[in-house]
């Protein structure tokens, strides 16, 4: 086992592994990192993990560039203030989009948290392509992939304009579920066929207008009325629970 050492924080490299706390280098680079011993697993099973920067030599993974560091290191490149001793460093993976039976479209979600645990429910009732809005945060943003456990790697995601894809969604007869509360309707008492886009909106605002038009049917969950709304990640998980598991 023959591994490359780096004891100094001013090396040039790890100032470039560093700099891709920011869009723009990981944009330049297209690399992004990511902490921990469970996200570095999942992504090296998903096959995007080309190096990782380690601490112990007993973390040391085949089958992929290993880099020996310090604490020093890991900590001046790391977002968290205690992070694990290990560091992956992973591909920008080209988009890809295999059309399934359900399709999770996001309006805007701002919140990495939310558009994180959205993910993880997601994939866990098989709604495995996700489109996100072009103005939803960067899904290379430490907090939201952190959010996601691992999720992020086992779902395809992608940034694009969401009205040309809902219309070209409904030219192969998906059924478009947007979400609000004027004129709507109870989501347990909706009929669609086996292909469901459903979609939610911004954090504060909702689904913009001009989206909402081109849904099928609005739906709502029945809440409290002393309520105003449920949060975003928790309606979502609701709803993709209804979609998946109620007959129609």
């Amino acid at each position: 086992m023959v591994m490359k050492r780096i004891t100094s924080v001013n090396n040039e490299y790890i100032k470039k592994i560093a700099s891709l706390k920011t869009k723009k280098y990981r944009d330049e680079y297209k690399m992004f990192f990511i902490e921990g011993y469970h996200l570095v697993s999942e992504a090296f099973k998903s096959n995007v993990l080309i190096e990782v920067l380690i601490v112990n030599e007993e973390d040391y993974i085949n089958g992929i560039s290993n880099l020996l560091v310090t604490e020093e290191i890991i900590k001046k490149i790391a977002n968290t203030v205690s992070p694990q001793k290990i560091i992956g460093i992973c591909k920008i993976k080209e988009e890809s989009f295999v059309l399934g039976d359900r399709i999770l479209i996001l309006d805007d979600v701002q919140d990495p948290g939310n558009l994180g645990a959205l993910v993880r429910t997601a994939l866990g009732f098989e709604f495995n392509n996700i489109i996100l809005s072009n103005n939803s945060i960067d899904i290379y943003n430490d907090k939201f992939l952190r959010a996601t456990q691992g999720a992020f790697f086992n779902i395809n995601i992608i940034k694009d304009n969401i009205n040309k894809w809902i219309i070209k969604l409904k030219e192969n007869n998906y059924y478009i579920i947007g979400t609000g509360f004027d004129n709507s309707k109870n989501i347990e008492l909706l009929e669609y066929n086996k292909k469901v886009v459903l979609i939610l909106g911004n954090e504060g605002k909702g689904i913009n207008k001009e989206t909402l038009s081109l849904c099928d049917v609005v739906a709502k969950i029945e809440i409290n009325q002393k309520l105003e709304s449920l949060n975003v990640m928790v309606a979502g998980g609701i709803m993709m629970f209804k979609i998946a598991t109620i007959k129609k």
